[in-house]
């Protein structure tokens, strides 16, 4: 059995020894420099001002990428970032209720649809690919994609790796439009309260950039913008 702080007692040696790995460290480090804040959160409640829509892909982290304290941001992960047109009575409630959660409840300010290079599941809808099992959950949630696919036309002689990236940058921007279908979202969007935004990860290169609606291109952030960023204080 594998000891751990958890107050004295032992893990089960058939949960994942690199958990048990990453938690002793965790308590041992970042929980002891911000306990003050854990308990703080637990006392108080959790109270975002972002809200961050991204891939499951286990490379994709968004609090690893935004460096985010504990309840800085509200996460909600599915396949390939996306998000369904409103549809009170559709079968994909589970992102739906996240966001009217952060939205009406927590009333974040912002949310950021974040995407990725390399999509396994654009890449998937992309090249048709076979189901994984009879349910083709992928298939059937990845037919979101589909608006965006039209948008951009055939991929023709393009080469596949430059269609992909369009098409992931193009998914986001669909995701941005569906977001706006919900009344909760438009509303506030209207009123100013709320904002949207969607931001790619380049996870060769760590490169981040952001979509500038106005020109409809997705911007790199630069060194002077880290720089502007770090002056500003988190708390």
């Amino acid at each position: 059995m594998s000891s751990v702080p958890n107050g004295g007692q032992t893990a089960p040696m058939s949960f994942p020894p690199r958990l048990i790995e990453g938690y002793a460290h965790f308590a041992g480090g970042r929980l002891r420099e911000e306990q003050a804040r854990y308990r703080e959160l637990s006392e108080i409640g959790q109270s975002p001002e972002i809200m961050v829509i991204g891939c499951c892909d286990s490379r994709v982290s968004p609090e690893v990428i935004f460096d985010a304290k504990p309840g800085e941001l509200f996460v909600v992960r599915n396949v390939a970032n996306l998000v369904p047109p409103y549809t009170p009575d559709g079968a994909q409630r589970a992102v739906s209720a996240a966001l009217e959660f952060a939205v009406q409840a927590l009333k974040v300010k912002h949310i950021v649809v974040l995407g990725h290079a390399q999509c396994g599941g654009i890449r998937a809808f992309a090249e048709e690919s076979k189901p994984l099992s009879p349910g083709d959950f992928i298939g059937r949630w990845m037919e979101m994609i589909a608006p965006a696919a039209q948008m951009l036309g055939p991929r023709g002689d393009e080469p596949m790796g430059t269609y992909l990236a369009r098409l992931e940058q193009a998914s986001m921007i669909k995701t941005l439009d569906n977001l706006m279908t919900f009344p909760c979202v438009r509303i506030l969007v209207e009123r100013g309260k709320l904002h949207l935004h969607a931001a790619y990860f380049g996870v060769a290169t760590g490169g981040l950039s952001v979509l500038d609606r106005e020109s409809g291109a997705f911007m790199p952030v630069t060194q002077a913008d880290h720089a502007s960023a770090l002056a500003t204080p988190r708390f």
